[in-house]
């Protein structure tokens, strides 16, 4: 799922439910605590939708030919470089020596071989397309992995920074949703469902060994648990602030480090385009020219997302600023809606229980209602039930999830995505900006933008702010979360 909802980053929104970890932590000070909202519903994201697995394995458990660095520049992991025939369709990988995998097996260009053909005929989630342009891998030696596209691609190297770049080790798959095995910098210990998991430091790593040697993820269902976990040294790191504002409480307080940067993660208005009333393009202009995006911003993120009018952050390449395409304009919104025949629609907004997800819809529902559209809000346990209902159903008018994963315009070009967009033009613009000269691509990647804005396929909120809060011992945090792991090798103490 190119979704974000990465899977996602943000707090359940469920009084009722427990605070959140119970799990005791000892006071280790080679372990780490770090406090998460959205918790894997399994370990394996081979057959699972949604950011929060590859949040905690990713690059920690789990490593790809390639990652990508905080500055979301592209960089060497288990190879150690590679090349690009002139024609753009080979690359020639020369893998780290003396790599093992956790159960103890070698790591080499069989693995290669082996992981990245197993995308095509194991994995079950949507994101393996993305590797429907390689053609074969060839094993040239234990060291040396040859993959060779059907044509050349702009974005297959950047997508194997992504998850459907790990290896895997082929006796080391039998039972991915409770047991990874990886070659990473820790190794999986134990799950407790609803409070944690833990990872402790690999004994065999091929690396630099990394600071800590246990890691405690914490999960909490409630955002004030969560603050309050940090407060009294229950956890270390809360790894997104989601409560804006309760940001301000740990900036003035000596005894934390907050850092603010930025994401990838879209805060996300969806329409079902391929259901009435919202496959009427009159009608999804007329939401968009309703809602005041920096309103949302404002009450939702204390100000401190980035409006972007677009499926493109800033850190994209081909990023322009489209908000000034749709402008919040109540008068022309009650026209449209007059012109399409529906001057008072009813409308299903399912959102995730997640904080800002709920936040942001009862701003849009007033907005909305200004207008004569009338919105009942339905939230939706996340991630199973919103997963299942919305993503893989499409039952819903309008959803708001992050979309958190980098890149994720190309969503657009799959009408089976569950936003049910279908513009054989964006198709066509996608394979130019995908084969073409980057320019091309930029080219391309901008118009695709101009042209699903032009659609109001979507209304993009907001972008979300990274803000990290941390006890002043830990360093190396990342200030941008461009990737879809919450990357443990940097951390280190004072």
């Amino acid at each position: 799922m190119r979704i974000f909802v990465a899977t996602v980053v943000l707090a359940l929104l469920t009084s009722a439910c427990s605070a959140g970890s119970s799990v005791s932590v000892p006071a280790d000070p080679d372990a780490i605590s770090i406090g998460f909202t959205a918790e894997p519903a399994n370990l394996d994201f081979t057959r699972t939708d949604g950011a929060a697995i590859p949040q905690a394995l990713l690059y920690n458990v789990y490593q790809g030919l390639v990652k990508l660095d905080p500055d979301g520049k592209i960089g060497p992991s288990l190879a150690r470089e590679w090349t690009v025939s002139e024609d753009r369709k080979t690359y020639d990988f020369q893998l780290q020596p003396n790599v093992t995998f956790s159960n103890g097996q070698p790591f080499t260009a069989q693995d290669v071989k082996f992981s990245v053909e197993r995308v095509k005929t194991a994995w079950t989630i949507s994101l393996k397309s993305k590797m429907d342009v390689v053609d074969r891998v060839d094993v040239v030696d234990p060291t040396h992995a040859r993959v060779i596209l059907k044509r050349p691609s702009n974005n297959w190297l950047f997508d194997m920074t992504t998850r459907v770049g790990a290896m895997f080790s082929p006796s080391g798959v039998a039972d991915l949703a409770n047991t990874p095995v990886g070659t990473g910098p820790y190794v999986f210990a134990t799950r407790k469902r609803g409070d944690s998991i833990v990872l402790r430091a690999n004994p065999s790593y091929w690396g630099r060994k990394p600071t800590y040697t246990t890691v405690y993820l914490k999960y909490y269902k409630d955002p004030t648990a969560l603050n309050n976990a940090l407060l009294s040294n229950g956890i270390d790191v809360i790894s997104a602030v989601t409560t804006p504002d309760s940001i301000r409480q740990f900036e003035t307080d000596t005894r934390f480090t907050v850092l603010q940067g930025t994401t990838n993660s879209e805060v996300t208005l969806s329409f079902n385009n391929a259901r009435a009333p919202l496959n009427d393009k009159r009608i999804r202009q007329a939401l968009m020219y309703a809602i005041d995006r920096k309103a949302v911003m404002a009450t939702v993120a204390a100000d401190r997302g980035t409006l972007i009018g677009s499926m493109v952050p800033p850190t994209d390449p081909w990023y322009e600023d489209l908000n000034g395409i749709y402008p919040h304009d109540p008068v022309r919104a009650r026209a449209l809606l007059a012109e399409a025949g529906q001057p008072n629609p009813r409308l299903r907004l399912r959102v995730a229980n997640l904080p800002y997800a709920v936040n942001s819809a009862q701003v849009v529902a007033s907005q909305l209602a200004d207008v004569g559209v009338s919105v009942s809000i339905e939230p939706l346990d996340f991630p199973a039930v919103w997963l299942k209902q919305v993503f893989t159903d499409h039952d819903f008018d309008m959803s708001i999830i992050q979309h958190v994963e980098a890149r994720d315009i190309v969503t657009f070009g799959n009408p089976k995505y569950y936003w049910g967009y279908d513009s054989p033009k964006v198709r066509e613009l996608l394979t130019q900006a995908d084969v073409g000269t980057p320019q091309r691509q930029v080219e391309a990647m901008k118009e695709i933008a101009r042209t699903i804005t032009d659609d109001a396929a979507a209304d993009w909120l907001f972008l979300f702010p990274n803000v990290v809060a941390a006890r002043t011992k830990v360093t190396g945090l990342a200030r941008n979360q461009v990737s879809e792991s919450f990357d443990l090798t940097g951390l280190g103490r004072q």
